[in-house]
């Protein structure tokens, strides 16, 4: 890899890193979640700064060229956080949609109680209307109740 290209992965893995960190210390990124960016960018930045690691690496797989093996690995840890991002909000979204029905669960219940007892308070309403004033009971109201 040429000096230019090491300097340059080696800046950006350690871009990654403090953007990591500066994401976690501002908690806009979970604890566990930087460890899987952490540990690529640890991963880049030893193979960035390795050289002779990463052509022995490129060598293997049959790269011509060291700095292509970079990129190579660079895609691949990509290619595996996408695939466990994309496992989490499946997940998530599954949790989301069992909530949602939960709530509408919750919600019609709740209706159902307020409605139920809507229905005793008219029917209460309704035979004191039907009688006259002078037939109707004196009511106490207690403090704190309805009337």
């Amino acid at each position: 890899m040429r000096l230019g290209a090491q300097i340059a992965s080696i800046c950006f893995a350690v871009f990654v890193f403090g953007v990591v960190f500066e994401m976690v210390r501002r908690r806009h990124l979970r604890e566990r979640y930087a460890i899987l960016w952490l540990a690529a960018a640890l991963v880049l930045l030893l193979l960035a700064s390795w050289t002779q690691l990463l052509r022995v690496l490129a060598s293997a797989v049959g790269i011509a060229t060291p700095s292509n093996a970079f990129f190579v690995v660079a895609f691949a840890f990509l290619l595996l956080l996408v695939l466990h991002f994309s496992t989490v909000v499946s997940r998530l979204s599954d949790e989301n949609r069992v909530l949602a029905q939960r709530l509408s669960l919750l919600e019609e219940r709740t209706r159902a109680m307020h409605e139920g007892s809507a229905r005793n308070d008219d029917v209460t309403a309704r035979s004191d209307e039907d009688e006259p004033i002078s037939d109707r009971p004196a009511r106490r109201v207690r403090a704190g109740s309805r009337p």
